[in-house]
């Protein structure tokens, strides 16, 4: 079960979206200098369809909904963004602070991916040094055995970048 903090909606989160931002507890990462250092903690409400639902209605304007964290379980973030797809009209994206992509995760099911832990020297995604990446997902030209559709990620970390 995954359990939920708090949110926000958020307008840098993924680009040129109104993000309702949900901070996902448990997290196993341990990020030196994190700034959501309490979400390690099992603290919050259960996040099930029905909450999910909730939260959605609760902020209409939104076009976008991100989990953010959520590394301990990514089958069950793969789970949760499914539904928002397939059960809405809004966009979905994951804040993960691993380096890789879980095996766990079905690129069909995301719009967008950040992917890095946060290494304080590096700074944030904004940073012109940090290590984090964002990806959006993109259907590439290419099919699968069975015609499907593949799916690639397209690094846009560079729209972030504070100009100097």
């Amino acid at each position: 079960m995954m359990k939920y903090v708090d949110t926000k909606v958020v307008f840098s989160e993924l680009p040129n979206e109104i993000t309702l931002a949900i901070n996902i507890s448990g997290c196993p990462c341990a990020c030196h200098g994190c700034h959501s250092s309490y979400l390690a903690g099992d603290i919050g409400v259960p996040l099930t369809y029905e909450e999910l639902s909730r939260l959605i209605q609760a902020n209409r304007g939104i076009t976008a909904v991100s989990f953010m964290g959520g590394d301990a379980n990514p089958a069950e973030i793969n789970r949760l963004a499914h539904w928002v797809k397939t059960q809405t009209h809004l966009l979905t994206g994951w804040y993960s602070g691993r380096s890789q992509l879980s095996s766990d995760i079905e690129l069909s099911n995301f719009n967008f991916i950040k992917l890095g832990p946060y290494i304080d020297e590096l700074g944030p995604l904004n940073s012109p040094t940090t290590n984090q990446r964002m990806y959006e997902v993109v259907i590439s030209r290419e099919v699968d055995e069975n015609n499907n559709p593949i799916y690639a990620l397209n690094d846009i970390t560079a729209c972030f970048k504070k100009s100097v």
